[in-house]
């Protein structure tokens, strides 16, 4: 079988601001068409700067960038007009109704008033907001809001769809929603590139992923290959008296080579298999308040990766 096309390539590719920063410093990557690609990282690691050059709004400093098999910096709106666009922040227009905000949109790319209601009124049922076309905007809740918006996206049936933190700011039910909808899509054969900050919507999403950190990609793959390669298979999580983090049995721990990190409320130990491994610490006369055994996840990868220091815009 031949292999699937390539919609974004990417070698060396940087984006300056004021000749003293760099927002994204010569990264390689590329985007499979019919896959689900997302970049992962802290504030400030240059997801949306990356998002912004896929999507021809903001110029390369260095490197090059093929979108679509075309050219950003000479074809830009060609490329523009088969993306898909989710914001971080929703702009949708308030004051006008669920449905006209698709219709309108739908507009600028040159699609009849006829296709447009018809093709409204299929996305709307996608997102099931049907019953809410004639609403106005204003009044719907963040979900709704979001959901609203990734129909939008669609309106002119696009060949890549970018989400950029798709789903920042929505209680857990609408999360939910949002995904159900992003996975239907990507059963549908729609390629996506999303960037977010949440470890369990790229393990949900994403088929691969890059994670990075200050402008650079520090590693590539699916998110099984990535646990794989960084963590063990499972994590105990030790919630102990201040006085037992440097117990004896713990002290040996470290000592055979065993990974363990302090935490301000617990100590983590990565291990291959938990249960015994628990059960040698009580049996060597460690009391903990609570132990959890859970299995490794991309966020300990992400952790590994970038580090635990709060990153502020």
């Amino acid at each position: 079988m031949a292999p699937a096309p390539l919609l974004v390539e990417a070698r060396s590719l940087a984006k300056r601001f004021d000749d003293d920063f760099v927002a994204v410093d010569g990264i390689d990557f590329h985007v499979k068409q019919g896959e689900v690609f997302g970049f992962l990282g802290p504030n400030g690691a240059g997801k949306s700067s990356t998002m912004r050059l896929i999507g021809c709004v903001s110029p390369l400093s260095g490197g090059t960038l093929q979108v679509l098999g075309m050219d950003p910096t000479s074809q830009g709106p060609a490329i523009r007009a088969r993306l898909g666009v989710v914001p971080q922040e929703d702009t949708l227009d308030t004051e006008l109704s669920v449905v006209d905000n698709l219709i309108i949109y739908g507009r600028y790319f040159g699609i009849s008033k006829a296709v447009l209601r018809d093709r409204a009124a299929q996305l709307l049922d996608f997102v099931q907001l049907t019953d809410r076309a004639t609403s106005k905007v204003d009044p719907l809740s963040g979900g709704m809001k979001r959901r609203l918006t990734i129909a939008r996206a669609l309106i002119n049936e696009p060949d890549l769809l970018l989400l950029d933190e798709p789903t920042t700011g929505l209680d857990p039910q609408a999360r939910h929603l949002v995904w159900e909808r992003l996975y239907q899509l990507k059963q549908e054969g729609v390629t996506q590139v999303l960037t977010t900050h949440y470890m369990d919507e790229a393990e949900r999403l994403c088929d691969r992923l890059v994670i990075m950190d200050a402008g650079r990609i520090v590693d590539e793959g699916s998110p099984a290959q990535l646990i794989a390669r960084h963590v063990t298979r499972e994590v105990v999580e030790l919630r102990l008296e201040h006085g037992d983090r440097d117990a004896p049995a713990l002290t040996a721990l470290r000592t055979s080579g065993t990974r363990t990190e302090n935490l301000a409320d617990r100590v983590l130990i990565y291990t291959e298999d938990g249960d015994p491994l628990v059960a040698g610490l009580l049996d060597d006369g460690l009391r903990p308040l609570s132990v959890l055994v859970r299995r490794s996840t991309l966020e300990d990868v992400f952790l590994m990766l970038t580090g635990r220091t709060l990153v502020e815009d």
